[in-house]
Parts: structure tokens; C-alpha cells; sequence
């Protein structure tokens, strides 16, 4: 079992940045592949990032791609979303997911892999 807690969201005004945090506790967290997605009211959940357990491979889904970045610390159980020039189309329930299973950078980008998922933290973006 894995317990995942968000946090950092928070109202910033767009071409700011934010770090969201991802506190794991549980399951040895060195072994989980873990992902970012988010989603808007009305939308479905979106991919944003991934990053496989060695912090060796990372993911981003095409809308951020050069603008977020994800990281972790195996020594803290914690994974982070660097996400710089925000825009409002950025705004969103941000949610952290972790999976023990060892696959392809490429195949983490469906939430179907994933079996543990965080409360999610709030990001808007005002214009």
C-alpha cells in the first residue's frame, strides 16, 4: 500500500511558476514508477508527466512539454512537478499517481498502470 499526500498548488498569475510536492509513504517508494496528471472541471484526466523509479527516464505529455519538469527524491519519498510559464489553460486539479510496476517510460502515461493516487492539489492560473 501506498499513501500519496499533494501539495504546493495555489492561485498564481500566468507566466508564474509553481513546484508541486508528492509526499509518499508505504511501499518501498524507490521501487514505484510515478506520474502526474490533471484534471479540469468538464475535461477528462490528462497526462503531465512521469518518471520511472531510478529518476533515470521521464515522460510529459505534449501541453507541457519544455515548460514542466519532473524530478524525485528516493531519500526524501518524494516526487515534484516544476512547472514554469503557467498559463490558464494550465489550471487544474493536479493528482500524483505511483505504480510498482517496472515498465517503459513510454507506457506510463495511462492512468490504467497506475494503482495508488494522491487527493490532488488545486493550480489555477489567472490571465
Amino acid at each position: 500500500q501506498v499513501q500519496l499526500v499533494e501539495s504546493g498548488g495555489g492561485l498564481v498569475q500566468a507566466g508564474g511558476s509553481l513546484r508541486l510536492s508528492c509526499a509518499a509513504s508505504g511501499r518501498t517508494f524507490s521501487s514505484t514508477g510515478m506520474g502526474w496528471f490533471r484534471q479540469a472541471p468538464g475535461k477528462e484526466r490528462e497526462f503531465v508527466a512521469a518518471i520511472k523509479w531510478s529518476g533515470a527516464n521521464t515522460l510529459y505529455g505534449d501541453s507541457v512539454k519544455g515548460r514542466f519538469t519532473i524530478s524525485r527524491d528516493n531519500a526524501k519519498n518524494t516526487v515534484y512537478l516544476q512547472m514554469n510559464s503557467l498559463k490558464p489553460e494550465d489550471a487544474a486539479v493536479y493528482y500524483c499517481a505511483a505504480t510498482p510496476v517496472k515498465s517503459p517510460v513510454q507506457a506510463m502515461a495511462g492512468p490504467g498502470i497506475y494503482n495508488y493516487w494522491g487527493q490532488g492539489t488545486q493550480v489555477t492560473v489567472s490571465s
